[in-house]
């Protein structure tokens, strides 16, 4: 964990301001440098991530036939089941040695969103307890970025609620990812090849394995693994886009284990924030300058996001 910056979200909401500085600018410091960083007292419920986690192992241990019931091509794996080989980074010829499960936003306000982007969630009928518990998870998560997102807020110099209107009924995903045994030579592919995160931020619990990997700017690969108490959040595309680049989006991969644990399940569940679909990424006014030039046209995150499914493969 030494390549990456460990930070206490108890320092940011501690009411001491001296600490919530602290925070802020540690976090935007690595957010400029790295992209990614290591947070401690983030304030999602141990016992539910704990035991998502069960559960999702469960799930991916039902039959393929089962499993298929759940997948709907129409939904661009946005919602429910993604069967292995569908998913690849966007550069790549390869998919990904994956399978997934999604789940999107639980509108709780009585706010009519438009059905295309908010299929509804699928019920796994064989584990009566894995949509509450991922409703659960994914409630934890977003309130956690919401804080996440104000100190970031913060240090880009923009009012302190400036995210919160923004991701309320944001289109966020929690992915829970099943990474099976290799059992072949797996060619030039690998668990999930170089990309990076299309969203604004994204929060990862522990995953059951090692393998995540950051690159710097010289291009050198870095392990990157929370401890048990922390999770990992990492800047993504959007959040890059709308800040004209003066936060980095990292590239990341996840390489396959040695041979001799080729035979081994991987599980890991990310929590990709993404906002509303009508907000617009335009470059922020304030991080354009002469010596940061504007880098990116007009676009809507609707916009942005059907173009990145489109180039790994879920969208046609």
């Amino acid at each position: 964990m030494s390549y990456i910056p460990v930070l206490d979200l108890a320092d940011y909401l501690s009411g001491d301001e001296a600490r919530r500085q602290k925070f802020i600018q540690g976090f935007g410091k690595a957010y400029s440098e790295i992209g990614f960083a290591a947070i401690e007292n983030h304030g999602i419920p141990q016992d539910i991530i704990n035991k998502y986690y069960g559960l999702v192992e469960q799930f991916y241990a039902l039959p393929l036939e089962s499993k298929h019931n759940y997948e709907k091509i129409e939904y661009a794996g946005q919602r429910g089941y993604t069967s292995f080989g569908r998913e690849k980074a966007k550069q790549s010829e390869v998919a990904d040695l994956k399978e997934f499960w999604q789940v999107g936003q639980y509108i709780e306000d009585g706010e009519v969103m438009p059905a295309a982007d908010y299929p509804d969630n699928l019920e796994v009928a064989e584990l009566p307890e894995f949509n509450e518990t991922g409703r659960l998870l994914y409630k934890s998560f977003e309130n956690s970025g919401r804080h996440l997102l104000r100190a970031i807020a913060e240090y880009l110099g923009l009012a302190v609620n400036y995210f919160d209107a923004k991701i309320h009924n944001g289109n966020s995903i929690l992915r829970a990812i099943h990474y099976p045994p290799i059992t072949q030579e797996p060619k030039s592919a690998i668990r999930a090849e170089a990309h990076e995160d299309i969203n604004l931020i994204t929060l990862l619990v522990g995953a059951s394995a090692d393998g995540l990997q950051v690159q710097d700017v010289e291009g050198n690969w870095h392990d990157a693994k929370a401890e048990p108490q922390q999770i990992m959040v990492n800047v993504g595309d959007m959040l890059q886009r709308l800040c004209n680049n003066k936060l980095k989006s990292t590239t990341h991969r996840v390489v396959n284990p040695p041979r001799e644990k080729w035979h081994t399940h991987r599980y890991s569940i990310p929590f990709f924030l993404h906002p509303r679909s009508e907000v617009r990424l335009d470059c922020l006014e304030n991080c354009i300058d002469d010596a940061h030039p504007l880098a990116y046209a007009p676009i809507t995150a609707g916009e942005y996001l059907d173009e990145r499914l489109r180039e790994i493969g879920l969208k046609k």
